[in-house]
C-alpha cells in the first residue's frame, strides 16, 4: 500500500476513533452549549501551524511531517523552512499526504524585491497564502498602520494576479493597541480591499491584546478571516494547549462561517513538549461541537 493509502486508512481509524469518543461523551468539551452541538470543524481545516513545532522540524523536518499526519492533521501553516527549498518541503508534505495552506512571509520581503518569489514559492508548496506574521515596531502608529493598509492592498494585488488567495496579516496583542480612541487592528480592517487582503486572527492575542470576544470580529467583518491561529490561554494570561485553558473557542466559533473561515490552525508559543501539544490540541478541536 503507498504511503498516501496508509495514511488515508491511519485517518479513517482516528476519525472513527475520535466519533466513538465524543459520542461516549469522553471527549467532548465542556464548553460546548447544549443547544448547538451538531456543528463541527471539517476535518480538512484543522491544521498545525508550524511555528509550534520548530525545534521538532530543526532536528527531522520529515519526521514531524508525519508525526502530524499520523495524528491526524489535514493541513499546516509554513513558519520557518529550517534549510530546505520551497520544493524540498511540498516533496515531504506530498509523502504524508499533508498539504500546506499558507506561509508566513516578513514584511520587507512582501512589500520589497523579493515579492515576485515569495509568491512563487507558494504556487510550490501548493499554498494559497501569503501571510505578514508582524510589523515592525516603528509602524506601530496610526500613520505606520494606514501605510502598511496602503501596501498590503498593493501586496494583495500581486497575490491574486498571480492567481492566489489575498495577503493575510497575522496580529499579536500589540496590534490591538486603542490610540486617540481607535485600535490599530482596526485602522487595517477599514483600509484595506476585502477582496485583496484578509486575516489570520491569532485567538489568543486578539483575546489578550482587545480585551474581547475575538469571534465578535466574524460579524462585524465578514468573510475576512479565512485562516485562524486557535491558541489557549492559561489561567495565569500563559500559552495553553487548544481545549485547556480558558478560551471559550465553542462560544468564538459560533459565527465562524460568517467570519469565512476555512483553516483552524493549532498554535503554542512555547510547548513543553511539542508533540502532546499537537495530539491534545487536535483531540480537542476534532470533537468540539459548538
Amino acid at each position: 500500500m503507498t504511503r498516501t493509502g496508509l495514511n488515508g486508512t491511519r485517518r479513517a481509524f482516528l476519525g472513527t476513533s475520535m466519533g466513538l469518543a465524543a459520542a461516549l461523551g469522553t471527549a467532548l468539551p465542556a464548553h460546548a452549549g447544549e443547544a448547538s452541538k451538531h456543528r463541527r470543524i471539517p476535518r480538512g481545516g484543522i491544521g498545525m501551524h508550524l511555528y509550534t513545532m520548530r525545534d521538532a522540524l530543526a532536528g527531522d523536518f520529515a519526521g514531524t511531517l508525519e508525526q502530524l499526519a499520523d495524528i491526524g492533521y489535514a493541513t499546516v501553516g509554513v513558519s520557518g523552512r529550517h534549510g530546505n527549498s520551497a520544493a524540498g518541503i511540498r516533496r515531504m508534505l506530498d509523502a504524508v499526504d499533508l498539504k500546506a495552506v499558507l506561509e508566513h512571509v516578513a514584511y520587507d520581503t512582501l512589500k520589497g524585491s523579493g515579492l515576485p518569489q515569495a509568491l512563487e514559492d507558494l504556487h510550490t508548496l501548493g499554498a494559497k497564502w501569503p501571510v505578514v506574521p508582524s510589523l515592525p515596531g516603528a509602524l506601530h502608529t496610526p500613520d505606520g498602520f494606514r501605510e502598511a493598509a496602503r501596501q498590503f492592498n498593493r501586496i494583495g494585488q500581486a497575490s491574486r494576479d498571480a492567481g492566489l488567495g489575498p495577503v493575510l496579516f497575522h496580529n499579536h496583542g500589540s496590534d490591538h493597541v486603542v490610540v486617540d480612541g481607535t485600535s490599530l487592528y482596526d485602522i487595517l480592517l477599514a483600509e484595506t480591499d476585502p477582496h485583496l487582503v484578509g486575516f489570520e486572527l491569532d485567538v489568543y492575542w486578539a483575546a489578550k491584546g482587545g480585551g474581547s470576544d475575538p469571534g465578535r470580529y466574524f460579524v462585524r467583518h465578514p468573510r475576512r478571516f479565512p485562516a485562524l491561529h486557535v491558541k489557549d490561554m492559561a489561567p495565569d494570561g500563559g500559552f495553553a494547549d487548544v481545549g485547556s485553558g480558558t478560551l471559550d473557542f465553542a462560544a468564538m466559533f459560533d459565527n465562524a462561517r460568517v467570519g469565512g473561515v476555512k483553516q483552524w490552525l493549532v498554535e503554542h508559543d512555547t510547548p513543553t513538549d511539542a508533540f502532546a501539544t499537537a495530539r491534545n490540541s487536535y483531540r480537542y478541536l476534532a470533537a468540539l461541537r459548538y
